[in-house]
């Protein structure tokens, strides 16, 4: 049920994005979960608002090879739709989820990110996005409490 929520809200702050802020393109890290579960927020909301695209940052070739077959098909599906894709590199390495974060943050003026609060990749991209002084959304996928850092720059609501 909690997962309900969450895409509920993903979807509320993603449309929030287009309709307040004027944004118009989204990257997924396409890892299974909210990734994904955000990037179909995205391509429902296509529909409805056509000039947004959705870029997935692909930390690696063969990231989605070894996922239990229903996941990976969802992944491909997904791939197949978006508008852009960015390979951030061809083999795995130790480093290329972080890579692939700092390469979201860097292309991006604002960060949604469904964190729990502790150490993780997630909580790196957090960290990251407050140094480049992103526009943040936080969800926490406990309590789906929504945490907005640097709200007084962001247009108003």
């Amino acid at each position: 049920m909690r997962c309900v929520h969450l895409k509920v809200l993903l979807r509320q702050e993603i449309q929030r994005l287009i309709t307040k802020n004027n944004v118009t393109h989204f990257i997924s890290g396409m890892a299974i979960g909210t990734d994904l579960i955000a990037a179909e927020v995205v391509l429902e909301l296509k529909k409805q608002y056509q000039k947004i695209t959705l870029e997935s940052a692909i930390p690696h070739e063969e990231q989605a090879a070894h996922w239990a077959v229903a996941q990976r098909e969802k992944y491909y599906d997904i791939a197949s739709r978006c508008d852009t894709e960015t390979m951030i590199q061809g083999m795995y390495t130790p480093d290329c989820f972080r890579k692939r974060n700092q390469y979201m943050v860097e292309h991006s003026a604002y960060v949604i990110a469904v964190w729990n609060g502790k150490p993780s990749g997630t909580s790196q991209t957090v960290m990251l996005a407050r140094e480049k002084n992103r526009f943040l959304t936080m969800i926490n996928p406990k309590t789906l409490e929504i945490t907005r850092v640097n709200q007084l720059h962001m247009a108003q609501e």
